[in-house]
């Protein structure tokens, strides 16, 4: 008899990190690369994150819907203006990850209203993002200070 299992008996046998621990790490790794780079990219001290999502008490999830917390906003925000755009909205997920019919609706209504807006899995896709937003220099018409 063999002491061999299969995959799948091994991946049953792991725990899996629940979602919003996967993307709570995606994001610590994304704003270290920021902490690292504020003195070469200024700009990026700007960045802060939503803290919408997450596990919360009943009660504490009705402070903070009284408090105007809403479902489906974007992770982080860049509101910084550069080309068309008046600011960068980012909704971040670990690999696997989807975004809610909630998530959907708020990147599309971002998105009319001239905010810049991805959807990005892994920190890695969110540098590479800021970054090339970043490029683009400031508004149209407007100069560098």
């Amino acid at each position: 008899m063999t002491d061999r299992i299969t995959q799948a008996e091994f991946h049953a046998q792991r725990p899996r990190q629940r979602p919003v621990e996967r993307e709570h790490a995606e994001q610590v790794e994304l704003f270290k690369w920021v902490s690292y780079q504020e003195k070469r990219i200024p700009e990026l001290a700007l960045l802060f994150a939503i803290p919408n999502g997450g596990k919360r008490s009943k009660a504490v999830a009705g402070k903070l819907k009284a408090e105007g917390v809403r479902a489906g906003v974007p992770d982080l925000c860049l509101p910084i203006a550069c080309g068309k755009y008046h600011g960068l909205f980012i909704e971040l997920k670990a690999e696997g990850g989807r975004a809610s019919d909630s998530q959907r609706t708020w990147m599309a209504a971002l998105a009319a209203q001239q905010y810049r807006v991805h959807l990005c899995i892994g920190w890695h896709a969110a540098k590479a993002v800021i970054e090339e937003y970043l490029r683009q220099g400031p508004p149209l018409g407007g100069e560098v200070i």
